[in-house]
């Protein structure tokens, strides 16, 4: 079973930023397109970015980003660039919710799926530990 893993200093970036996620598993068109998410993000600097494996967890799409931004501003444009950019490297065009406050945006690319957040919001909906990832704490719930 895959566990997310955050792309972290650990693997090779610089702190808060995102190093390259393992994509050598099929070489198909999804991984061709998280390559190409992952790559876009970094270049605008998302921050805390981690990449969840969903195949065979769930069949919404083979792979989900998590990642934050500074501000409402900088998510927003991470998220238009990035549908963009999916657009101009022949993958279609992404959908794209949550844009007019940009404190949650959600670009649904096919088989991937990207979460942009302001770091607020982020740590309130808490996606990775949803996934099975994150904030693993033992005890009485």
């Amino acid at each position: 079973m895959h566990q997310a893993q955050p792309l972290s200093a650990a693997a090779g970036a610089s702190p808060g930023r995102m190093a390259q996620a393992d994509t050598s598993s099929s070489g198909g068109a999804g991984d061709r397109l998280l390559e190409l998410v992952l790559s876009q993000l970094d270049d605008d600097q998302a921050q805390d970015l981690v990449a969840i494996p969903l195949a065979g967890k769930s069949s919404i799409a083979d792979h989900m980003i998590i990642a934050s931004g500074r501000s409402t501003r900088q998510v927003a444009a991470m998220a238009q660039k990035l549908a963009e950019k999916i657009k101009q490297g022949g993958f279609g065009n992404a959908r794209v919710e949550g844009l007019p406050a940009a404190d949650w945006v959600l670009i649904d690319a096919g088989d991937v799926i990207v979460h942009l957040f302001r770091p607020e919001v982020r740590s309130f909906y808490n996606l990775e530990r949803m996934w099975g990832f994150g904030d693993e704490k033992t005890g009485a719930a």
